[in-house]
């Protein structure tokens, strides 16, 4: 699309933004850029034929199965079977760019993201600047005075949001916007995190993480951060006295829990997301999606099993536990250890749009003021579900027995193209001096990283325990509770037509013997203290800061630019070599953990930097340039390493 037709849309768009469309109708857009915009448009060849329960089955494997009924029945939609062809790809990635499954009405409606410090006009007036130009870290002016913490964000100051917009575009990567009937709402997609903007070109990364995104300031200065406070450390959300479903909740103090959830969310890094609603906050790095090969997904790897190794799982969780908090309330009393009023008065009080907001001492309970309004009142939540027998229990395959599907599509299809499509992805070709990434393999082997750094995209996909990679626990845990309420693995036939019909088709998925004790690992379950997975390591060059924390973070000054005090939260991007440098080198890591401690806002958000001694440095016998080659080596990684290996 080229630039003045970017105009036109803009031009329409803050027309119904301004209300000149009040009453006409219901209007979206999320943009999805050209392959022209694209940095890495290259993508690997479709290999597999069928995923089925996250084996991967060739063409070749699918035409000897096709030719037999046992083999038909294996591929077919009631084993898991899941087909992989041109269009489910397409579908993912339209889906990437541009599915929210209906996220925009607690981001808007409840947790108010346009009613804060940062509202339309500012946002929009912030990309109109660009004049086309792009930019990695959208600065936006703000619209009001707002606290957080002991910090006065003042009217006009400019914020440094880490939203990405393309060169010569005119819109945010990641956010689609919605007008229904004039009232105007903003919703996510997995773009916002998943995409990134390449800042020498201004061309987009699919796949790249958002290393900038502030996703915690934004949530800082929505107007009810409250609803979000169930992925922070606010013990200030503890009811005064235990919740009575008969009656009004008892509810706390409401200032005192909206200051600490500010607080807490805000101390996120830069690039940063906590995804764990366990009342500890504990962000991780936001991780790219060049994930074939990368089984199991997330830090702690417990998206394992079923549809495509987990993926399909990581992708769900996204916007069946993250994206719409009210859907936890069923979960609140063996999770928070609250009521569901209670947990519900809590989200609800402060909500941005009036009809969506709980007053305490009316008539109507938390949850009658919630159905009310509830765009999807088959489902638990205001998302798009398709809900399991066993909801609100954990399975191993759905955090909570929701996956969030699209109406007039199977269940979960979206979830699935979308990991058709990131298994195809990879980052850009990396330039590195051959001789230097040559002598750097030889490093990387000699070092030993091959021992866990190993397959197709460099890891083994194990589970690392704890107290064996020595990093910061809490996230370890964070699926620890989840255990009270656990029911075996299942999902629904890959077939199921949603909206649900009466009688769904369930399909269970194995877990038994190895894979049931790593999974019980990733989840801090099954007598556990969780664990890590090994990451893979292909796209380095556009991933960091490192450890699962950000807490490896080194700028382009390795004197001065140390941790997330002396770079992320500085605005001041890690340099790769610097930062993988800090990873292998004791000398230097010490010093990058010692900047982390120093930090107030680093310890909020156990930001440490610790783990993963594993070292290739002078105290293991390798030089400097040794050091420097296997660096190289590292950020060079820019496709699998087994060439017959492709998704």
């Amino acid at each position: 699309m080229g630039w003045p037709r970017r105009i036109l849309l803009v031009a329409g768009l803050a027309t119904v933004a301004a209300g000149a469309t009040l009453g006409l109708g219901r209007f979206s857009y999320a943009p999805m850029p050209d392959r022209a915009d694209l940095l890495n448009p290259d993508r690997y060849p479709i290999q597999t034929a069928f995923d089925v329960l996250g084996r991967r089955v060739s063409r070749a494997e699918a035409d000897r199965l096709n030719g037999t009924e046992a083999g038909r029945k294996a591929l077919s939609a009631g084993s898991g079977a899941v087909a992989i062809d041109p269009a489910m790809v397409e579908r993912g990635r339209q889906a990437f760019y541009q599915e929210t499954f209906g996220n925009e009405v607690f981001l808007t409606d409840v947790m108010g993201m346009l009613d804060g410090g940062l509202t339309p006009t500012q946002v929009a007036l912030a990309v109109a600047k660009l004049g086309g130009q792009g930019t990695t870290n959208l600065q936006v002016a703000m619209a009001q005075d707002m606290r957080v913490g002991n910090r006065t964000y003042r009217k006009g100051e400019l914020v440094p949001t880490g939203l990405d917009v393309p060169k010569g575009g005119a819109f945010i990567i990641g956010i689609k916007t919605f007008s229904d009937r004039g009232h105007l709402r903003m919703g996510i997609t997995c773009a916002l995190c998943h995409a990134a903007v390449d800042p020498g070109t201004g061309k987009v990364v699919e796949g790249a993480p958002n290393t900038d995104l502030n996703a915690g300031l934004l949530m800082a200065l929505a107007k009810n951060s409250s609803a979000y406070f169930m992925h922070a450390s606010v013990p200030e959300a503890d009811p005064p006295q235990a919740g009575d479903t008969s009656d009004a909740p008892a509810l706390p103090d409401a200032e005192a829990v909206e200051a600490a959830t500010k607080v807490q969310v805000a101390s996120w890094p830069p690039g940063s997301f906590d995804s764990s609603a366990d009342r500890v906050t504990n962000p991780t790095s936001i991780p790219s999606s060049f994930s074939a090969y990368g089984e199991p997904y997330s830090w702690s790897g417990r998206e394992a099993i079923g549809p495509f190794a987990g993926l399909s799982s990581l992708n769900n969780n996204v916007h069946a536990a993250n994206s719409d908090t009210t859907q936890l309330a069923a979960a609140a009393p063996w999770l928070f250890g609250m009521e569901p009023e209670t947990y519900l008065g809590i989200v609800l009080r402060g909500a941005a749009t009036e009809s969506f907001r709980y007053r305490p001492g009316e008539s109507r309970k938390p949850s009658e003021v919630l159905r009310s309004v509830d765009p999807t009142p088959a489902s638990p939540g205001l998302n798009s579900y398709a809900v399991l027998p066993t909801y609100p229990a954990t399975n191993y395959v759905t955090d909570n027995g929701l996956f969030t599907s699209v109406p007039g599509e199977p269940v979960n299809h979206a979830n699935n193209a979308m990991s058709a499509f990131q298994n195809l992805l990879h980052p850009p070709a990396a330039k590195q001096d051959s001789a230097a990434v040559q002598a750097g393999r030889a490093v990387f082997e000699k070092a030993g990283c091959g021992t866990c750094h190993a397959g197709p995209a460099l890891t083994n996909h194990r589970i690392i325990p704890e107290a064996e990679i020595g990093t910061e626990p809490t996230r370890a845990r964070a699926g620890a509770k989840m255990e009270a309420r656990l029911s075996p693995p299942t999902l629904f036939s890959t077939d199921t037509p949603f909206p649900l019909p009466a009688d769904p088709v369930i399909v269970p998925v194995p877990l038994a013997g190895d894979t049931l004790a790593q999974v019980q690992l990733a989840w801090g379950q099954g007598g556990t203290e969780g664990g890590y997975k090994v990451p893979n390591l292909v796209g380095l060059a556009w991933t960091a800061p490192y450890l699962h924390d950000s807490g490896i973070a080194v700028g382009s000054d390795p004197e001065t630019q140390l941790g997330v005090p002396g770079t992320v939260y500085r605005g001041i991007a890690p340099d790769p070599t610097n930062s993988l440098r800090g990873l292998i080198d004791r000398d230097l890591r010490a010093k990058v953990i010692a900047a982390n401690k120093s930090s107030d806002t680093a310890r909020i958000a156990r930001v440490t930097g610790e783990g993963h001694g594993y070292w290739a440095d002078a105290g293991t016998g390798v030089s400097r340039q040794d050091q420097d080659a296997l660096i190289a080596y590292l950020l060079s990684i820019d496709t699998l390493t087994e060439p017959a290996a492709t998704p």
